[in-house]
C-alpha cells in the first residue's frame, strides 16, 4: 500500500535533511501523520528522532554514566486546526516542541522548542544544538512545557511557510468539513 502524502510532508523533509547535513543523527523513528485530540478533531504531526549521543539501542550497561540524551532526543512538529482550543487545546497553527526520550520508549513532558512553528530549518538546528547544549532547557508539567530560556525565538520563517500554511489550511478546513 502507498503511504499517503501529508501537506506537511515536504517542510518536515527540509528539516530532517537540514538536520541530517549538519551532522545531527537521525534515528529510523521518524515520521509524518495526522492524529486526533480527545479522539474528535484530527491535527497534523511529525516525530522526529534523534540521537545525539550517538547510543540510541546500547545497553544500559554500554551506555557512560552522566551521558546526555542517553536515550535520544524527540523534535515534535505539531499543526492544530484551533477547533478545540476553547477546551484547552493549542490554538490554530503550528507549534515546535522537543522532549528527552526514556530507557522504556515514552518520553519526557514535551516543552515548547523557541522557534516559529514554521521556522526555516536553520532556525531549528540552532535551537536544536541548544537543546543539546542545555542552553536551553526543558519544561515540565507544572510550567505547561515552556521551555527554560530567555534569548526569544530563534531565527525566522521557512521561506516556503506561506505554502506550507495554505496546504495544512485547507487539509484542516476539509476535516472540519467531515466532522472528523
Amino acid at each position: 500500500m502507498a503511504a499517503r502524502t501529508l501537506p506537511h510532508d515536504p517542510y518536515i523533509t527540509a528539516v530532517c535533511d537540514a538536520l541530517t547535513e549538519d551532522g545531527l543523527d537521525l534515528t529510523d523513528h521518524c515520521w509524518t501523520d495526522d492524529s486526533e485530540t480527545r479522539g474528535t478533531y484530527c491535527y497534523l504531526n511529525a516525530v522526529i528522532s534523534l540521537d545525539p549521543s550517538g547510543t540510541v539501542g546500547a545497553t544500559a550497561e554500554d551506555i557512560p554514566a552522566g551521558t546526555e540524551w542517553p536515550h535520544g532526543l524527540l523534535l515534535i512538529w505539531e499543526w492544530h486546526t484551533g477547533v478545540e482550543a476553547e477546551q484547552g487545546e493549542p490554538d490554530k497553527g503550528p507549534i515546535w516542541l522537543f522532549a528527552a526520550l526514556k530507557a522504556d520508549g515514552s518520553n519526557e513532558y514535551p516543552t515548547a522548542l523557541p522557534v516559529h512553528g514554521d521556522a526555516d530549518p536553520a532556525a531549528v538546528i540552532d535551537a536544536t544544538r541548544k537543546v543539546i547544549g542545555r542552553e536551553i532547557g526543558a519544561g515540565d508539567f507544572f510550567n505547561f512545557g515552556q521551555c527554560r530560556w530567555s534569548g526569544g525565538i530563534i531565527g525566522g520563517s521557512w521561506e516556503t511557510a506561506d505554502e506550507l500554511h495554505a496546504a495544512c489550511q485547507a487539509w484542516g478546513t476539509a476535516e472540519e468539513s467531515t466532522g472528523q
